[in-house]
């Protein structure tokens, strides 16, 4: 899409703001053209001694009215059209983020925040503004220039206006050359401004680590050189919207040179009055405004088209995962993976590979397998943030892909292994995914958590502010925090990946046997634990060990141990080093 086509689209929408501006717009060229012919008029009066004192107050008061009506009706339609161009920013920023909200983690890894974060600010600032200060400007100028000409032809001296017009094409020329480098210096401008914004934002991210490892004067000069690229790719830009105040300076002198020179042969000649040729001079001196109109639209489109061009392809990027589900309960029944197959990209090994597995309602599945064994990534399968090659997913009998995503997630309680707290109380992250919770059922959240005791050892207890990401709270509290989360949501399955890799054995025992406690009070809650910890799926009802994303043993804790493979070796293993901890 263009930006003329969605600029025009939006005009359409909001016809009536954009109509009552146009309105109050002809008002004040009306009043503007009317000042000249005014003050020709009181001249030549003066003149020929027809304009007493009386009459001259009269007219002058007549000047001031119509000076207070421009000054009222411009502020009436600035205030009108920006409200109007405002809404544009509005529209495109909450379009640009229900897409970002929509799109899966495939997209995220291809894009980088800041830049994201650039085209919700500073580009969208730019396509407003086209929307805003162009649209005003350009009507405003080219009717003041329509009816100054207008009047000039018709109302003055047609032979002045033709020679006054002589120079502008070669105006029209240098705003055409100048506006084609605009646009190229205004999308280097806002790549550069982008190359900044993923600098702060990964350093203000990263920042603990750029303290351990000492690098932050290296940090500071790597913002400093982004900077100065960035200020040099403004300032290119803007050295080329100063090129068009000479190209109108020169041109109106030129054509203020030949005004004067016809015009004041033809007084000379007596063909026009002095007050004719003043009022002339006046309304030449009122294409100022429309030339430096023509080139800060050309500016402003121009950055407009740049940014718009960064912006449209992100818009209409494809959803990493189609939404075209229908259904909106849940149905009830359990959840099967039929020989699934998926792989992150054509040419590299199948992350999972002939997967099958089945979860009856209210039984616990555990994942196990050495890292990179496609744990991680059959959750994410469930989650539908990656969609299976080959193979099916169903729960309750239907395909994970008749479900709305909004339905889906919604029965679906997670656990990260990194886990991801926002700017605001303990409390109000604990009950992230029921707002309404009462403080009671947050508290015993957290106590099957194993966190309450926690909370409460912070100055403003549940009300303690956690930071960005949850900066002021440990790993293992940070990932207690998310557990209680996930089990504030009356969510049908629970979905633990890691998570509870960040706390002691101990912590991990009193939270395993709450969860055994959720679920007798939940007899439909099923959960899958992916785990390193085997102690964390010991008492899973199924326990399955992947390796390079194929099952190679399923069974219980007793039979994988019986069956003397992976597990049972892994389970030694771990026996003998927890063995070895506590002595």
């Amino acid at each position: 899409m263009g930006l003329a086509k969605l600029i025009g689209g939006f005009v359409r929408r909001h016809w009536r703001s954009y109509a009552s501006s146009a309105v109050m717009l002809f008002g004040v060229a009306l009043c503007t053209v009317l000042v000249p012919r005014k003050v020709g008029a009181m001249i030549d009066g003066l003149a020929a001694h027809r304009l007493g004192g009386h009459d001259l107050l009269i007219q002058i008061a007549q000047l001031l009215g119509l000076g207070l009506a421009i000054y009222g009706l411009r502020v009436a339609w600035r205030l009108r059209l920006y409200s109007a161009s405002y809404r544009l920013g509005v529209e495109l920023r909450t379009k640009l983020y229900d897409r970002l909200s929509a799109q899966g983690p495939a997209f995220f890894q291809r894009q980088r925040t800041g830049d994201l974060m650039a085209l919700g600010t500073n580009d969208i600032d730019a396509i407003e503004q086209a929307a805003g200060e162009a649209m005003l400007a350009g009507f405003d100028g080219t009717l003041t220039l329509v009816m100054v000409l207008g009047i000039m032809f018709l109302g003055v001296d047609w032979r002045l206006t033709t020679i006054a017009l002589l120079p502008f094409p070669l105006m029209a020329l240098a705003f055409w050359r100048i506006s084609s480098h605009i646009h190229t210096a205004s999308t280097d401008s806002l790549k550069r401004f982008s190359a900044l914004n993923d600098h702060v934002q990964e350093t203000l991210s990263g920042v603990r680590t750029l303290r351990a490892l000492g690098l932050e004067q290296r940090s500071a000069d790597q913002f400093a050189q982004l900077a100065a690229r960035a200020a040099d790719a403004s300032l290119a830009a803007q050295k080329w919207e100063a090129a068009y105040e000479p190209a109108v300076g020169l041109t109106l002198t030129a054509a203020t040179g030949l005004t004067l020179g016809l015009g004041g042969y033809l007084v000379w000649q007596g063909q026009i009055t002095i007050g004719s040729l003043t009022s002339f001079t006046m309304y030449l001196g009122q294409l100022i405004w429309p030339m430096f109109a023509a080139g800060w639209v050309l500016s402003l489109i121009e950055r407009g088209r740049a940014a718009l061009a960064r912006l449209q392809p992100l818009l209409d990027a494809p959803l990493t995962v189609d939404d075209r589900g229908t259904l909106e309960t849940l149905a009830r029944g359990p959840l099967v993976l039929d020989h699934v197959r998926f792989h992150y990209s054509d040419d590299a090994r199948p992350a999972l590979d002939d997967v099958s597995l089945r979860l009856e309602p209210g039984k616990t599945l555990g994942l196990v397998g050495a890292t990179g064994a496609g744990k991680s990534t059959l959750l994410r399968v469930l989650l539908r943030q990656a969609t299976p090659q080959h193979g099916r997913v169903t729960w309750g009998g239907h395909a994970l892909e008749d479900y709305k995503l909004q339905t889906l997630r919604a029965h679906i309680s997670w656990v990260p292994q990194e886990s991801f707290l926002f700017s605001a109380s303990i409390a109000e992250n604990i009950a992230l995914g029921r707002p309404g919770a009462a403080r009671a059922e947050i508290e015993q959240a957290a106590k099957m958590a194993a966190i309450h005791d926690d909370i409460l050892r912070f100055p403003d207890g549940y009300d303690t502010p956690v930071g960005e990401k949850g900066i002021t709270l440990s790993g293992g509290q940070r990932q207690r925090v998310a557990i209680a989360r996930a089990l504030l949501a009356d969510s049908a399955l629970l979905l633990l990946d890691d998570a509870l890799s960040a706390v002691d054995t101990g912590t991990e025992t009193n939270i395993l046997d709450h969860l055994n406690d959720v679920r007798r009070e939940r007899p439909e809650l099923s959960a899958i634990i992916a785990s390193h910890r085997l102690s964390a799926v010991v008492n899973a009802d199924l326990i399955v060990v992947l390796r390079e994303g194929r099952i190679v043993e399923r069974g219980t804790h007793d039979e994988l141990l019986v069956l003397d493979g992976w597990y049972a070796s892994q389970w030694r293993y771990q026996q003998l080093e927890a063995s070895l901890d506590a002595i």
